[in-house]
């Protein structure tokens, strides 16, 4: 059994398919330990629990592999796996296969991009896997030779400090997967709609409803690659300063009057 300690979480539950394809080939890397949440948590971004208690629940263990379930969202377990259940900082952090692109803006509201950049806070080389497919049967079956080639690089070759990897996989069989295209983030963004309803107390509530655009910005981006079959890696980062606004923001007037 290889030494490595490989922590891997979700946002879409401690038993979704996508999970269990991520563990499978991730364990022919080291030890595996699942920390996951306990139900779908998909669009609840880098939320993190403090309004009631947290709590873990082992569901299985054997030689080079455990899981557990929390009652929180994926950034808290990713805390509750680094802190108590393995009590040291992993070797590596997987988060996915994700039922569902999280390419472009979606970066902003995933679960399990979340868990990734939870990760990178803890200083752990962190990568995100997304299918872009959001059925719950959706087919993994391609996704394990790009799990392993990515892993593998990374394993290889390190992530540049506080750098996490974004990995989109496009929702065709394997054979029409035209390779890996290392992007920037897209520009596409959900239309968004609400759909206003009334419950049986003739009471208004509403539905978010909206489908994904993508705003065209080149061959570079992560959207570009998923409609034209190739996988996309986006190297991402926490920091979301605006770098080339600081010096024209500065001309602005600061002194108080």
């Amino acid at each position: 059994m290889n030494d490595r300690t490989i922590l891997i979480s979700n946002d879409d539950g401690v038993n979704a398919p996508g999970i269990n394809v991520l563990a499978a080939v991730m364990r022919n890397y080291g030890r595996v330990c699942i920390v996951a949440p306990q139900e779908p948590m998909s669009g609840m971004g880098h939320a993190v629990t403090v309004r009631h208690p947290l709590r873990l629940r082992k569901l299985e263990e054997e030689e080079g592999f455990s899981r557990y379930s929390c009652n929180g969202t994926p950034a808290d377990a990713v805390k509750l796996g680094i802190q108590v259940v393995l009590r040291s900082k992993p070797d590596l952090l997987v988060s996915g296969i994700n039922h569902g692109s999280n390419a472009s803006i979606n970066i902003l509201y995933s679960g399990t991009m979340a868990a990734v950049l939870e990760g990178v806070i803890s200083g752990v080389p962190s990568i995100g896997f997304s299918l872009a497919d959001y059925s719950y049967h959706a087919d993994f079956s391609a996704c394990a030779k790009y799990v392993r080639i990515v892993v593998e690089n990374v394993l290889n070759h390190g992530l540049p400090a506080g750098t996490c990897l974004n990995v989109n996989i496009p929702p065709v069989a394997a054979d029409r997967i035209r390779g890996v295209r290392i992007c920037k983030q897209g520009q596409g963004m959900w239309m968004e709609e609400f759909d206003e309803r009334k419950d049986p107390h003739n009471r208004e509530y509403y539905w978010l409803t909206g489908a994904f655009a993508s705003i065209p910005n080149g061959r570079d981006t992560d959207d570009w690659a998923l409609e034209n079959n190739y996988v996309s890696v986006v190297p991402a980062h926490m920091d979301l300063t605006a770098y080339p606004a600081i010096e024209l923001i500065k001309k602005w007037s600061w002194d108080a009057e």
